[in-house]
């Protein structure tokens, strides 16, 4: 963002759904329209550095037709999610997996994948 420049967005850190207002001062990233703090913080790294929980699946490898359903232990860099589904495609795992396992180690060198389910 440059000076003066200013980008809308809704706050998901609650039900409420602020509408955020971030406009880029001299002195760094100013918000307006968020009823708590926590809507500030949410604009300011939304523009600073964008970040997103990635859930998909995975195969079971000793299991037919059968997928694993995976997140991201934290959030990962928004523009790295398509690199961390490239390599997810590929990963097959062997079941027992209980919720929780990690999966994948470091997808993307950001953050451990793990199982959101159960296979016995």
């Amino acid at each position: 963002m440059n000076i003066g420049e200013k980008r809308e967005m809704i706050c998901i850190n609650c039900p409420i759904g602020c509408l955020l207002t971030a406009e880029m001062t001299g002195e760094g990233i100013k918000v307006s329209g968020n009823t708590c703090p926590r809507g500030e913080k949410y604009a300011i790294a939304e523009i600073t550095h964008p970040t997103r929980t990635l859930t998909t699946t995975v195969k079971v490898a000793n299991r037919d037709d059968t997928y694993l359903p995976v997140k991201t232990a934290e959030p990962i860099s928004k523009e790295k999610l398509f690199e961390a589904m490239e390599t997810l495609n590929s990963v097959e795992v062997n079941a027992p997996v209980k919720i929780g396992d990690v999966v994948f180690s470091r997808v993307c060198g950001e953050a451990d994948v793990v199982a959101t389910g159960n296979v016995d």
